[in-house]
This record gives C-alpha cells, sequence and structure tokens, in this order.
C-alpha cells in the first residue's frame, strides 16, 4: 500500500508552524515506518526532502486560490497522485482536496480526509463533497460531532499523537514555575485572558508567531508591566525545554474572542496540550471544543471556564501553591498520554480503515 498524504502547507521552515501541519507531518512520518508514504504539500518552488523514511515533496511554484496562502494548488499535484493507492488529505474545504478526491474517484484510488480547521474557497462552498471521500477521520469526537458526522459509518475518530521520545519529561527539580503557552497568537486562543489572568509576580512564556497584527499588538499592550516573555521562533528542542521548565501549559481558547467575534470551532484536537502532558507538565484548558477530551480535570490538569481570566489565575496559583500534588498531576498526564495518544496507535487506526 503507497499512501500519499496532502497537506496545504510544510510544517517549520518555509511553511507555517502550526497544530495542523504538525499534524500531517508527523502521521505521515510515522506511517512511513509502516508503509511507503509521501507528503505532499505546496510552495513557491519545487523540493524534495527526506525525514527518516518519509519522503516530503514540495510542490511548487503554487497557485494560491483567491491569494489564499493556505489554499494552494499545483499541476505537478497529478503524478503524485498517481503514484499512490491512497490518498488522505488534511483539511476538507481547500480546491488541492476537492481536485485529489475527484481524480481519485476517477481512477478508483481511496480517498480519506482529515478536517484540521481552517480552510478556503472551495467547491465545497456551494455543494457538499462529504461524499468524495470514502472516509473522514477525524481528530476528535467532538470535531466527529460538529462537522454532523455522528453516527455516519464512513466517520472515524482516529485522535492524534505525540512523539514520546522526544517530548519526555526532564529533571522534575527543574522545572522554574512559569507558565506556558504554545501555539499560533490568534483572537480564538484567548491568550488575552491568559495576560490578564497572570499574576504579577509570575512569568508568562508565549511561544508562537503573530499572525494578526492588530491582536499582537493588543496582547504587547496588555503585557506591559507583567513578566510576559515572547517567543516567535523555537525549534523543537527549545519547545522541550520550555515545556520541562513550565509549571504548567495552557491553552485558553474562547468561542468569543475579545473582540466580540465568534469562533464556531476553536480547536479540533489541542496537540500543544498533548505535548506537554508528554513532558510531565500539567494542563489547564478552558471547557471549549475538543480539548475536555485531552485533559481529564483535576486529574491531568484542569478545565475551567472560557472567558474567565479569574478562574485562570486561581487555578495557575493552586499549581504553584501545591508543588506535591503539581508534580502527581504531572505524572498523570505523561501516563495519559503514552497511554492514549501515541503516534503508532493512529497509524494503526489509519491503515486498518484505509484497507477496509
Amino acid at each position: 500500500m503507497r499512501v500519499l498524504h496532502i497537506s496545504p502547507a510544510v510544517f517549520g521552515e518555509g511553511g507555517i508552524v502550526g497544530g495542523g501541519e504538525r499534524y500531517a507531518l508527523e502521521l505521515a512520518k510515522h506511517m512511513a515506518e509502516e508503509v511507503p508514504t509521501t507528503l505532499a504539500t505546496f510552495g513557491d518552488k519545487s523540493e524534495t526532502r527526506q525525514i527518516g523514511q518519509l519522503e516530503v515533496q514540495i510542490l511548487g511554484p503554487s497557485w494560491y486560490v483567491r491569494g489564499q496562502r493556505t489554499n494552494p494548488l499545483a499541476g505537478s499535484l497529478l503524478p503524485q497522485i498517481r503514484r499512490a493507492d491512497v490518498v488522505h488529505c488534511h483539511q476538507q474545504h481547500i480546491l488541492a482536496s476537492s481536485v485529489a478526491s475527484a481524480l481519485c474517484r476517477l481512477t478508483g484510488r481511496k480517498a480519506f480526509v482529515s478536517d484540521l480547521g481552517g480552510g478556503g474557497f472551495d467547491v465545497s462552498a456551494y455543494w457538499s463533497t462529504d461524499a468524495w471521500y470514502h472516509g473522514h477521520l477525524h481528530i476528535s469526537q467532538y470535531s466527529r460531532n460538529v462537522f454532523g458526522h455522528a453516527g455516519k459509518p464512513w466517520a472515524h475518530v482516529i485522535y492524534g499523537g505525540v512523539d514520546q521520545e522526544k517530548f519526555s519529561p526532564g529533571n522534575p527539580q527543574a522545572r522554574g514555575g512559569s507558565v506556558l503557552f504554545v501555539g499560533r497568537l490568534m483572537p480564538h486562543k484567548g491568550v488575552d485572558d491568559l495576560i490578564k489572568a497572570i499574576p504579577a509576580d509570575m512569568t508568562l512564556e508565549l511561544v508562537g508567531r503573530p499572525y494578526d497584527p492588530a491582536y499582537y499588538q493588543d496582547l504587547l499592550k496588555l503585557a506591559e508591566g507583567k513578566r510576559v516573555v515572547f517567543h516567535h521562533e523555537s525549534d523543537d528542542a527549545m519547545l522541550v525545554e520550555a515545556y520541562r521548565r513550565a509549571l504548567c501549559i495552557v491553552l485558553p481558547s474562547v468561542y468569543k474572542t475579545m473582540y466580540g467575534l465568534d469562533m464556531r470551532v476553536p480547536e479540533l484536537l489541542g496537540q500543544t496540550l498533548l505535548e506537554g502532558m508528554a513532558c510531565g507538565t500539567p494542563a489547564i484548558c478552558t471547557n471549549v471544543a475538543s480539548m475536555p477530551e485531552v485533559v481529564r480535570d483535576q486529574v491531568t490538569g484542569f478545565v475551567v471556564p472560557p472567558n474567565d481570566p479569574a478562574a485562570l489565575r486561581d487555578r495557575i496559583l493552586w499549581l504553584r501553591d501545591h508543588a506535591s500534588e503539581a508534580r502527581e498531576m504531572g505524572s498523570a498526564a505523561r501516563c495519559h498520554v503514552v497511554q492514549n495518544f501515541s503516534w503508532s496507535a493512529v497509524v494503526q487506526r489509519c491503515l486498518e480503515i484505509y484497507a477496509n
């Protein structure tokens, strides 16, 4: 079985540092250890990369639909599809996925899709493309429900994984007590609530790139006079060290942003929560979307109401003031990830679905 994964952007250098892009890369990388696997993504020029046993094909030059950088297409996608038996698209509502699924139907190949959030101008805006795919592989129960696929025989939940060797606990005595956020600096991430919540005598580290200039300026204003440190460029080694030294990892995503805008699907999994917990770090998340499936309240961390800085502050202070219990939560968090969120398990779920 030859598998082709299609992702609109490569993770990391020359691409996007985001949970969806990491998800596609990590799944393809671990699948390559089991079956021949290629990850096709898009860029301004063609390039081939080898990551372990995974072949990464950056297709270019790409055409960006209506100028949308997360909605690319390149003519060189067709030969990649011809080489594959199974095509797994990451993002349903982009033109590349619709084209790939249609070509698979015409040529007798199997096409699957995982919606990782986002999208762009596509034919699916005018009529449903759900039936164009042989299966929808959701990364959470929430994802399956919110997209109206609950109870459908072709809708499966595969969850996500963590590289548990890379993301692993360090020396528990080395934790410095900082609060950590990892992710894109976007309004639906609720970072403004976290800055408001952070006590004056504690340090908040924000790891992620600012994709909304106006929101970033508002965050800088909120951070004035507080111990808030922005890290816009962090490789995996730096990220692991940040998880290991943190008191807790926090993902305070919201359905309603500080500007009053509604966000229907703010999170589909919560990858950075999993990475932090794999490093033995307690997690705090809001009771939003998929995140309560990831964090076990009062066992691996805390689940708090969204848009509530006071609730965030209360849980942060509790972890600071209960060091022994916080260490126990961190250990429980690591065990929870090891038992339930391994990439090998996700790969096996996918391969079984592909084969049926």
